[in-house]
């Protein structure tokens, strides 16, 4: 018979660790839901607890009272992010490729250009004027076209990738002919799938975060992202705390430490089924067995 085995004190003490990790990871959400169902006097009173001592559903009917321009909001901050992200991935793609390529000249100079604007900007009136000229205003390029001028960082990130990858994929690829852009679309972007990834998910929460361009560059109600909208209703709620109470009449408190957190539950929704769907390409070693010999 074979013997019993023994059991692994090593690999419970593992488990154990990393699931108490995973609830202290998942307490704050809770947490932050429970506030958001809070009724806002006793908040107040006792400050933000994992059972509220009275529980309330004001801080979304406040934030769902716009309705219609909630919903299209969130149509505008979902077709933005999409549309922007994919685009800034490419770009910075497009980039990254010769900047990786030994065999372009003056790459070294065109890399510290590329990192001089991690350092130095031109500034926020520069810029405005720029967009106003480009016509990026009062329209979805408004929300889209300015994170286009991609993050160095990212950049420099993809270009790393892919210098870490064999030289012989782009010597035996140029020796049966192919091209620099057939080589960068079929072979090196998709072993760089898990960089690509990473990337997209910075644009992609920028983008969904972003509420400054709306300031700046849309005046029109309908452009409005979701992240502005929200703002928006947060800031007229603090404003009506700021009133004295009225005479006689019962005084209301609006839900202003309930309706941040109702927030943070209506916009955190979509990136946190992102992050699941991208995490796989992390780890992922592609380039594994690419190259043969």
């Amino acid at each position: 018979m074979n013997a019993l085995k023994r059991p692994d004190i090593s690999a419970w003490f593992i488990h154990l660790f990393l699931g108490l990790f995973a609830l202290c990871c998942l307490l704050p959400m809770v947490l932050t839901f429970m506030v958001s169902i809070s009724d806002e006097t006793s908040i107040i009173k006792h400050g933000y607890r994992l059972v509220p001592e009275r529980f309330s559903l004001e801080a979304y009917r406040t934030l769902y009272d716009s309705g219609a321009m909630l919903l299209r909001s969130y149509g505008v901050t979902v077709f933005v992010t999409a549309v922007g992200s994919v685009l800034a991935v490419l770009i910075t793609a497009m980039a990254a490729y010769p900047l990786a390529n030994p065999s372009v000249k003056y790459r070294g100079a065109l890399s510290l250009y590329f990192f001089i604007t991690m350092l130095f900007n031109g500034g926020l009136v520069p810029w405005y004027i720029m967009c106003k000229k480009l016509g990026l205003t009062d329209n979805l390029l408004a929300l889209i076209v300015p994170g286009l001028m991609f993050n160095a960082f990212n950049m420099f990130l993809v270009r790393n990738f892919m210098e870490s990858l064999p030289s012989a994929l782009r010597e035996s690829a140029y020796m049966d002919g192919a091209n620099d852009m057939r080589i960068a679309f079929r072979i090196y972007l998709p072993l760089c799938v898990p960089v690509l990834a990473t990337v997209l998910l910075f644009y992609a929460l920028a983008y969904w975060n972003d509420w400054f361009n709306a300031i700046m560059l849309v005046d029109n109600k309908n452009l409005f992202p979701l992240q502005y909208v929200l703002f928006k209703i947060r800031s007229n709620i603090e404003m009506l705390n700021m009133l004295p109470p009225g005479g006689n009449q019962v005084q209301y408190t609006p839900p202003a430490e309930s309706a941040k957190m109702a927030t943070v539950i209506v916009t955190i929704g979509p990136i946190v089924f992102l992050y699941p769907y991208l995490q796989r390409y992390f780890v992922k070693g592609l380039i594994v067995g690419s190259v043969k010999g």
